[in-house]
Protein backbone atom coordinates (compact mmCIF):
# COMPACT_ATOMS: atom_id res chain seq x y z
CA UNK A 1 0.00 0.00 0.00
CA UNK A 2 1.88 3.51 -1.03
CA UNK A 3 1.72 5.86 1.63
CA UNK A 4 0.26 9.07 1.30
CA UNK A 5 1.56 12.35 0.21
CA UNK A 6 2.03 15.28 2.21
CA UNK A 7 1.38 18.75 1.00
CA UNK A 8 1.62 22.55 2.66
CA UNK A 9 -1.79 23.30 3.14
CA UNK A 10 -5.33 20.81 2.86
CA UNK A 11 -7.56 19.62 0.65
CA UNK A 12 -8.22 22.03 -1.57
CA UNK A 13 -5.24 24.14 -1.75
CA UNK A 14 -2.89 24.47 -5.03
CA UNK A 15 -0.52 22.12 -3.20
CA UNK A 16 -3.38 19.12 -3.11
CA UNK A 17 -4.41 19.91 -6.90
CA UNK A 18 -0.61 19.59 -7.66
CA UNK A 19 -0.86 15.68 -6.26
CA UNK A 20 -4.19 15.05 -8.32
CA UNK A 21 -2.72 15.93 -11.35
CA UNK A 22 0.60 14.02 -10.76
CA UNK A 23 -0.26 11.09 -8.86
CA UNK A 24 -3.46 10.63 -9.14
CA UNK A 25 -7.03 12.24 -8.61
CA UNK A 26 -7.85 10.03 -5.90
CA UNK A 27 -4.23 9.72 -3.93
CA UNK A 28 -4.15 10.17 0.09
CA UNK A 29 -2.28 12.97 2.03
CA UNK A 30 -0.79 14.32 4.64
CA UNK A 31 -2.46 17.89 5.73
CA UNK A 32 0.44 19.94 7.12
CA UNK A 33 0.69 23.96 8.10
CA UNK A 34 4.14 24.51 7.44
CA UNK A 35 6.68 23.41 4.99
CA UNK A 36 8.65 22.49 8.18
CA UNK A 37 6.00 19.91 9.00
CA UNK A 38 6.15 18.78 5.69
CA UNK A 39 9.71 17.93 5.34
CA UNK A 40 9.54 16.61 8.70
CA UNK A 41 6.97 13.95 7.47
CA UNK A 42 9.25 12.65 4.73
CA UNK A 43 12.55 12.76 7.80
CA UNK A 44 10.13 10.84 10.00
CA UNK A 45 9.04 8.49 6.78
CA UNK A 46 5.23 8.83 7.45
CA UNK A 47 5.56 9.86 3.41
CA UNK A 48 7.90 8.63 0.86
CA UNK A 49 7.32 11.70 -1.47
CA UNK A 50 5.80 15.52 -0.67
CA UNK A 51 4.96 18.33 -2.89
CA UNK A 52 6.53 21.65 -2.40
CA UNK A 53 6.15 25.15 -4.07
CA UNK A 54 9.56 26.71 -5.42
CA UNK A 55 8.74 29.40 -7.67
CA UNK A 56 5.89 31.64 -8.97
CA UNK A 57 5.47 33.48 -12.35
CA UNK A 58 4.93 36.74 -10.54
CA UNK A 59 5.99 36.36 -7.09
CA UNK A 60 9.61 34.74 -7.91
CA UNK A 61 11.18 32.43 -6.09
CA UNK A 62 10.23 30.65 -2.63
CA UNK A 63 13.79 31.19 -0.93
CA UNK A 64 13.39 29.27 2.39
CA UNK A 65 12.10 25.60 0.45
CA UNK A 66 15.35 25.83 -1.98
CA UNK A 67 17.23 25.62 1.57
CA UNK A 68 15.08 23.11 2.99
CA UNK A 69 15.66 20.23 0.10
CA UNK A 70 19.40 21.08 0.31
CA UNK A 71 19.93 21.24 4.44
CA UNK A 72 17.96 18.25 5.01
CA UNK A 73 19.84 16.71 1.72
CA UNK A 74 16.54 15.80 -0.14
CA UNK A 75 16.30 14.82 -3.62
CA UNK A 76 13.82 16.70 -6.35
CA UNK A 77 12.49 13.64 -8.39
CA UNK A 78 9.87 15.30 -10.51
CA UNK A 79 7.80 18.93 -11.11
CA UNK A 80 4.74 20.42 -12.03
CA UNK A 81 3.67 23.81 -13.11
CA UNK A 82 0.35 24.67 -11.94
CA UNK A 83 -1.87 27.83 -14.17
CA UNK A 84 -3.16 29.02 -10.65
CA UNK A 85 -6.65 30.94 -10.62
CA UNK A 86 -7.85 32.78 -7.47
CA UNK A 87 -11.20 32.82 -7.13
CA UNK A 88 -13.57 34.44 -4.72
CA UNK A 89 -15.37 32.55 -2.62
CA UNK A 90 -18.28 32.99 0.19
CA UNK A 91 -21.33 30.80 1.52
CA UNK A 92 -24.37 30.91 -0.11
CA UNK A 93 -26.48 34.26 -1.17
CA UNK A 94 -23.63 35.92 -0.51
CA UNK A 95 -22.92 39.47 -2.65
CA UNK A 96 -19.74 40.86 -2.65
CA UNK A 97 -21.80 44.05 -1.01
CA UNK A 98 -22.15 41.57 2.13
CA UNK A 99 -18.34 41.08 2.56
CA UNK A 100 -16.31 43.00 5.12
CA UNK A 101 -13.52 40.76 4.93
CA UNK A 102 -11.31 38.13 2.79
CA UNK A 103 -9.30 36.06 4.58
CA UNK A 104 -6.07 33.98 2.47
CA UNK A 105 -2.47 33.75 2.02
CA UNK A 106 -0.55 36.61 1.86
CA UNK A 107 0.76 35.86 -1.63
CA UNK A 108 -2.66 34.87 -3.20
CA UNK A 109 -3.80 38.54 -1.16
CA UNK A 110 -0.57 40.03 -2.99
CA UNK A 111 -2.08 38.50 -6.22
CA UNK A 112 -5.48 39.70 -6.25
CA UNK A 113 -4.90 43.73 -4.39
CA UNK A 114 -5.79 44.70 -7.67
CA UNK A 115 -8.96 43.72 -7.89
CA UNK A 116 -9.92 45.01 -4.27
CA UNK A 117 -9.11 48.40 -4.90
CA UNK A 118 -12.73 48.49 -6.18
CA UNK A 119 -13.69 47.52 -2.78
CA UNK A 120 -12.47 49.73 -0.28
CA UNK A 121 -14.88 48.34 2.36
CA UNK A 122 -13.62 45.05 2.00
CA UNK A 123 -10.59 44.50 4.83
CA UNK A 124 -7.81 42.32 3.65
CA UNK A 125 -6.68 39.53 6.55
CA UNK A 126 -3.62 36.78 6.04
CA UNK A 127 -4.23 33.20 6.53
CA UNK A 128 -2.18 30.27 6.71
CA UNK A 129 -3.62 29.06 3.83
CA UNK A 130 -6.33 29.42 0.90
CA UNK A 131 -8.06 26.36 1.25
CA UNK A 132 -8.17 26.10 4.90
CA UNK A 133 -10.28 29.24 4.90
CA UNK A 134 -12.50 28.29 2.75
CA UNK A 135 -13.22 25.10 4.96
CA UNK A 136 -13.78 27.85 8.19
CA UNK A 137 -16.20 29.56 6.70
CA UNK A 138 -18.40 26.49 5.66
CA UNK A 139 -17.70 24.53 8.37
CA UNK A 140 -18.52 27.80 11.04
CA UNK A 141 -21.42 29.16 8.43
CA UNK A 142 -19.10 32.56 8.83
CA UNK A 143 -21.31 35.39 6.86
CA UNK A 144 -19.63 38.67 5.87
CA UNK A 145 -15.95 36.46 5.43
CA UNK A 146 -15.05 35.49 1.87
CA UNK A 147 -12.13 33.52 0.88
CA UNK A 148 -9.39 33.83 -1.81
CA UNK A 149 -9.40 30.18 -3.42
CA UNK A 150 -9.16 27.28 -6.10
CA UNK A 151 -12.38 26.26 -7.79
CA UNK A 152 -11.55 22.64 -5.93
CA UNK A 153 -12.12 24.60 -2.83
CA UNK A 154 -15.35 25.80 -3.64
CA UNK A 155 -16.50 22.94 -4.71
CA UNK A 156 -15.24 20.95 -1.78
CA UNK A 157 -16.79 23.02 1.17
CA UNK A 158 -19.56 23.82 -0.90
CA UNK A 159 -18.96 28.02 -1.32
CA UNK A 160 -20.33 30.15 -3.69
CA UNK A 161 -18.64 31.69 -6.30
CA UNK A 162 -18.77 35.63 -6.43
CA UNK A 163 -15.90 36.55 -8.51
CA UNK A 164 -13.56 33.97 -11.19
CA UNK A 165 -10.10 34.58 -11.51
CA UNK A 166 -9.37 38.02 -9.65
CA UNK A 167 -5.69 37.98 -9.92
CA UNK A 168 -4.02 41.16 -11.39
CA UNK A 169 -2.19 38.76 -14.30
CA UNK A 170 -4.25 36.77 -15.65
CA UNK A 171 -1.19 34.04 -16.34
CA UNK A 172 -0.59 33.25 -12.83
CA UNK A 173 2.21 29.90 -12.62
CA UNK A 174 3.57 28.54 -10.20
CA UNK A 175 6.54 25.62 -10.12
CA UNK A 176 6.25 22.86 -7.55
CA UNK A 177 8.45 19.61 -7.04
CA UNK A 178 7.96 16.12 -5.53
CA UNK A 179 10.63 15.51 -3.42
CA UNK A 180 11.75 12.19 -1.68
CA UNK A 181 14.74 11.04 0.97
CA UNK A 182 16.64 10.31 -1.95
CA UNK A 183 16.54 9.05 -5.91
CA UNK A 184 15.69 5.81 -6.50
CA UNK A 185 16.08 6.29 -10.23
CA UNK A 186 18.04 3.79 -12.54
CA UNK A 187 17.10 4.86 -16.06
CA UNK A 188 19.00 7.99 -17.43
CA UNK A 189 16.78 8.04 -20.93
CA UNK A 190 14.18 9.89 -19.61
CA UNK A 191 16.03 12.73 -17.60
CA UNK A 192 16.66 15.86 -19.37
CA UNK A 193 16.41 18.23 -16.46
CA UNK A 194 18.34 19.11 -13.03
CA UNK A 195 18.71 21.22 -10.15
CA UNK A 196 22.46 21.94 -8.95
CA UNK A 197 23.95 23.66 -6.11
CA UNK A 198 27.04 25.09 -5.22
CA UNK A 199 29.43 28.11 -4.45
CA UNK A 200 31.99 29.88 -5.74
CA UNK A 201 35.12 31.85 -4.32
CA UNK A 202 35.13 35.90 -4.81
CA UNK A 203 37.14 35.76 -7.84
CA UNK A 204 36.42 38.02 -11.23
CA UNK A 205 35.10 35.67 -13.73
CA UNK A 206 34.05 32.88 -11.81
CA UNK A 207 30.64 32.57 -12.15
CA UNK A 208 30.89 33.52 -15.72
CA UNK A 209 33.26 30.68 -16.48
CA UNK A 210 31.24 28.20 -14.74
CA UNK A 211 28.36 29.40 -17.09
CA UNK A 212 29.87 29.39 -19.37
CA UNK A 213 30.88 25.92 -19.56
CA UNK A 214 26.97 24.78 -19.37
CA UNK A 215 26.52 26.38 -22.48
CA UNK A 216 29.80 24.94 -24.21
CA UNK A 217 28.37 21.43 -22.94
CA UNK A 218 25.16 22.46 -24.66
CA UNK A 219 23.12 22.86 -21.21
CA UNK A 220 20.33 25.75 -21.05
CA UNK A 221 20.11 27.55 -18.01
CA UNK A 222 16.51 28.09 -16.89
CA UNK A 223 17.21 29.17 -13.37
CA UNK A 224 20.01 30.88 -11.44
CA UNK A 225 18.93 32.01 -7.48
CA UNK A 226 21.97 33.05 -5.10
CA UNK A 227 21.07 32.12 -1.32
CA UNK A 228 22.95 33.82 1.27
CA UNK A 229 25.51 31.31 3.92
CA UNK A 230 24.44 32.30 6.78
CA UNK A 231 27.66 31.29 8.65
CA UNK A 232 29.88 32.62 5.99
CA UNK A 233 28.87 36.58 5.84
CA UNK A 234 28.89 38.26 2.14
CA UNK A 235 29.01 34.78 0.49
CA UNK A 236 26.41 32.79 -1.34
CA UNK A 237 25.46 29.67 -2.54
CA UNK A 238 24.29 29.32 -6.41
CA UNK A 239 20.87 27.22 -7.45
CA UNK A 240 20.44 26.96 -10.83
CA UNK A 241 17.78 24.54 -13.11
CA UNK A 242 19.25 23.45 -16.26
CA UNK A 243 18.01 21.37 -19.15
CA UNK A 244 19.97 19.11 -21.89
CA UNK A 245 18.89 17.08 -25.20
CA UNK A 246 21.47 14.23 -24.03
CA UNK A 247 22.57 12.74 -20.70
CA UNK A 248 25.93 12.35 -21.30
CA UNK A 249 26.70 16.31 -22.07
CA UNK A 250 25.09 17.24 -19.12
CA UNK A 251 27.35 14.03 -17.14
CA UNK A 252 30.48 15.95 -18.68
CA UNK A 253 29.38 19.38 -16.96
CA UNK A 254 28.80 17.81 -13.79
CA UNK A 255 32.31 17.34 -14.27
CA UNK A 256 34.03 20.35 -15.05
CA UNK A 257 31.97 22.22 -12.24
CA UNK A 258 32.67 19.75 -9.49
CA UNK A 259 36.49 21.07 -9.90
CA UNK A 260 35.86 24.93 -10.74
CA UNK A 261 33.11 25.08 -7.53
CA UNK A 262 33.04 24.41 -3.92
CA UNK A 263 30.10 22.11 -2.56
CA UNK A 264 28.94 20.96 -5.34
CA UNK A 265 25.61 19.08 -5.19
CA UNK A 266 22.68 17.66 -7.69
CA UNK A 267 19.93 18.34 -5.45
CA UNK A 268 17.80 16.56 -8.57
CA UNK A 269 17.53 15.23 -11.97
CA UNK A 270 14.16 14.32 -13.46
CA UNK A 271 12.08 14.80 -16.56
CA UNK A 272 11.30 18.50 -17.78
CA UNK A 273 7.48 19.10 -17.18
CA UNK A 274 7.65 22.26 -19.49
CA UNK A 275 8.10 19.62 -22.64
Amino acid sequence: MNKPIAIQGIKGSFHHEVVQHYFNVDADVVECMTFDRVIDTLLEGQTDEIVMALENSIAGSIIPNYALIDTHQLSIVGECYLDIQHHFLALENQSIGDILEVHSHPMALLQCKEFFRSYPHIKLVEAKDTADVAKQISEQNLKGIAAIASKNAAQLYGLNVLAKSIQTIKHNETRFVIVRRESNRTDNNDINKASLKFELDHKRGSLAALLNVLSDCKLNLTKIQSLPKIDTPWKYAFFVDVTFGDYKDYDKAKSIISLMAENFKVLGEYKNARL
